[in-house]
């Protein structure tokens, strides 16, 4: 790869003059960045990626081989979208009129899908636009989500359902022992409790002292769609 003061971009790759690229990102071969996307420092495009005009990522996104980025999605920081992952951005989509006559960029209004901080996308998934996919949730592989995603769930199938709760490391969360409403992690001990205002899991403010401990694994509560 090309080496450029802030960034590096493989041979074929397709940036707009027009697109601000953060340091120490990197654009891989056949992947092309349209006129004002905006990428953050640290992020990943991937072979034959396809970020949309004025689509802005945050800090350390990953965007895997042949994505297709829509505008005008919005991409909070550390978002990972898996390969083959799709966002539209058309609630009608049609090639003409009514007349037949091709459409125009008059003809019809562009929606987004807004992916919040950590959020994980899995691989050939579909988000219908406008969805909002909450903070640390994740998108099992081959979903179609045409709802809101809330934060911190696991949702799979077509139409997505929520099937579980996952944490900031990706691993599915198991209920506290202790008969609360608090769900914990198994990988870090983090633990966290529902958040009224957007119908998913907030992390709990208490150190990971005072975290209630897990539950005892069941086969149930173990197995989880792999993103």
């Amino acid at each position: 790869m090309s080496e450029t003061p802030a960034y590096r971009v493989a041979p074929g790759a397709d940036i707009s003059n027009d697109a601000t690229i953060g340091d120490g990102s990197s654009v891989w071969h056949l992947a092309q960045v349209r006129e004002g996307a905006r990428l953050g420092a640290g992020c990943v495009i991937g072979r034959g990626a396809y970020i949309g005009s004025g689509v802005q990522l945050g800090d350390g996104c990953k965007v895997q081989n042949y994505a297709l980025v829509y505008e005008p999605a919005r991409l909070a920081d550390g978002v990972f979208v898996g390969p083959a992952a799709v966002f539209t951005n058309d609630h009608f989509p049609r090639a003409v009129n009514p007349d037949l006559t091709p459409k125009s960029a008059s003809d019809w209004e562009p929606v987004g899908v807004v992916c919040q901080t950590g959020a994980s996308i899995g691989a050939r998934a579909v988000c219908v636009a406008p969805v909002t996919i909450g903070a640390w949730a994740m998108v099992a592989a081959g979903a179609t989500v045409v709802k809101d995603v809330p934060p911190h769930a696991l949702v799979a199938g077509v139409p997505a359902r929520r099937l579980g709760w996952v944490g900031r490391s990706g691993e599915k969360l198991i209920p506290a022992a202790d008969g609360t409403d608090a769900w914990v992690c198994p990988a870090t001990g983090e633990w966290y409790i529902p958040d009224d205002s957007t119908g998913g899991l907030l992390l709990a403010s208490a150190s990971l002292a005072d975290a209630p401990r897990p539950a005892e694994l069941t086969d149930d509560v173990q197995d989880g769609p792999a993103v």
